[in-house]
């Protein structure tokens, strides 16, 4: 099977800085100090080419929490890496990091355009009252600057990554209906971390709908196991397709969030598992899901 992959991660410890790996812990997401070795272009490879039923043939890096004091040199490295010999091609896209808050974002958005693989920004945004689960401890998407700043994208014509929790979608609705020539990509079928009520539920139910009601918003269906580390396809199926019937295969796509769901299961496997959910969808159908999709989003 051919497979577009719209959202891994590579990180080098030993010549880039990245605060999250510099002492790691235990979290909702499993045991970061795992992660805490370089996951370079090769060991992506390897992790693709031991899926010997599976065909990698563009991938889409999605940034990888770089060092915020400059995170266009993230950008520099993987645009030489996706120059190189050695990387096949990839990454053909890159989502690549800025603070929409900061004074100079108009500099580091131009600086990361300047790249031919950059495709988009992703500034995480998930904010929860519980600390366990929160990243970011600050509602950017209330901030005046941070929304003003937000409509520099268009001009560099940047999709935005849009990661967040159901609490946050009603906002994020409005933020797509005020930037409609702006293509949003909701990261992680919006990571429904509130599993232990129906009010959790359908808070992410009816906000995967509101977020799907704009056009412009499409999602990434994938780390999904980063909120359940004993999966089974069975497991998993209630969320794919809710997501999918959500936003229609138009505007939903398969990703594999390497290698941090790697922690819970191999590349072959997560893949398979997603196969064998939309195993009765049509061929068009999974050729939306699997490649197209991916291809015509993030312009690959």
């Amino acid at each position: 099977m051919k497979i577009v992959d719209p959202h891994f991660h590579l990180w080098n410890l030993d010549t880039h800085h990245y605060p999250w790996l510099a002492n790691p812990g235990i979290s909702f997401v499993g045991d970061a100090r795992a992660l805490k070795h370089n996951y370079l272009i090769g060991d992506y490879f390897a992790d693709t080419d031991d899926a010997v039923d599976l065909e990698v043939i563009k991938a889409v890096h999605v940034d990888a929490n770089h060092d915020p004091a400059d995170p266009v040199a993230e950008t520099r490295w993987l645009q030489a890496i996706a120059d190189s010999p050695d990387g096949r091609g990839m990454p053909n896209g890159i989502v690549a990091g800025a603070d929409l808050s900061a004074d100079n974002v108009e500099a580091i958005l131009a600086a990361h355009a300047a790249f031919p693989n950059t495709r988009g920004i992703r500034q995480i945004l998930n904010v929860h009252p519980d600390p366990l689960y929160d990243y970011v401890g600050r509602h950017f998407m209330r901030e005046a600057a941070w929304r003003r700043n937000f409509g520099l994208l268009r001009k560099y014509r940047l999709s935005f990554d849009l990661q967040l929790y159901p609490s946050q979608m009603r906002e994020a609705a409005e933020l797509a209906r005020e930037n409609p020539h702006t293509p949003f990509i909701v990261n992680h079928a919006g990571m429904f971390v509130d599993r232990t009520s129906v009010v959790g539920w359908r808070a992410w139910r009816d906000g995967l709908r509101m977020l799907a009601a704009c056009g412009n918003v499409a999602v990434k269906v994938s780390g999904l196991v980063m909120f359940d580390h004993q999966w089974t396809v069975e497991s998993l199926r209630p969320y794919v397709l809710e997501t999918i019937d959500a936003f229609g295969v138009e505007r939903a796509m398969f990703a594999s969030n390497f290698p941090v769901d790697r922690l819970f299961g191999g590349y072959r496997e997560l893949w398979s598992a997603y196969a064998a959910i939309v195993a009765d969808a049509s061929e068009s159908e999974k050729e939306a899901l699997f490649r197209g999709n991916a291809e015509r989003i993030y312009r690959i």
